[in-house]
């Protein structure tokens, strides 16, 4: 019975990863502190893209309720901090449309392609901004199974260096070595699967985004066009 239990205490998680050797705790530990930090940009990203979306929403349609685009535009100026991403998109090809419309003998040709290319390089920015911390997820994802795969296989070559030393092995002395060089796997796991869920899911939604910013980058390239006529 005593036997029994010394056992369940051994195998227990934290008495496992006390008794690991360095370079598995040093691996685990890394682990521990990469899933931290995808959380926290998993949980940050979800944040973004849902105001990126919600901004979206209303400056789409406050732009086709027919209102003044003068106007819109001293709002998005006015706010500029505070704009998401459409509006900012709107801001700078309006912008660069109505100081070039402004000069004389100016080609109309060459005033929508100067606004296409304010709107573009607003647009990347924007991207840019939502994309950020993605490539650390993608990381996260694809690395952290092979991270704790080393932990794993350090643990267990240890594990049956110890039994050089023993007579008769038994399952009491192998399995400690087993378990905790397997939590290392598990770690590695835990802060990989999360991470390739967020990455998936948050490229979808920026792609989306990404489209939606596109066409109405066309759709206002046509509206300010017919004003150059």
């Amino acid at each position: 019975m005593s036997a029994a239990a010394t056992i369940t205490h051994d195998l227990s998680l934290f008495a496992l990863v006390g008794s690991a050797s360095l370079p598995v705790q040093l691996v685990m530990a890394l682990l521990l502190l990469v899933s931290f930090m995808s959380w926290w940009f998993i949980f940050r990203k979800l944040f973004a893209i849902k105001q990126a979306i919600r901004q979206s929403d209303e400056f789409e349609k406050t732009f086709w309720s027919g209102g003044d685009l003068n106007a819109l535009y001293q709002s998005a100026a006015n706010a500029r901090h505070a704009a998401g991403s459409l509006e900012r998109i709107f801001e700078a090809g309006f912008r660069e449309f109505v100081k070039l419309k402004r000069q004389p003998g100016m080609d109309a040709s060459l005033v929508m392609d100067s606004t296409r290319r304010a709107m573009r390089a607003t647009y990347q920015r924007e991207m840019d901004v939502l994309e950020a911390h993605l490539s650390f997820l993608a990381t996260v994802g694809s690395v952290s199974p092979y991270v704790g795969l080393f932990g794993t296989v350090w643990g267990i070559m240890n594990s049956f260096r110890g039994l050089s030393n023993v007579v008769q092995a038994t399952i009491a002395h192998v399995a400690p070595g087993i378990a905790e060089a397997l939590i290392a796997t598990a770690m590695g796991l835990f802060a990989a699967i999360p991470a390739v869920i967020a990455y998936n899911r948050y490229a979808n939604d920026i792609d989306r985004l990404a489209g939606r910013f596109e066409s109405f980058m066309e759709e206002l390239s046509n509206v300010l066009q017919r004003q150059t006529t």
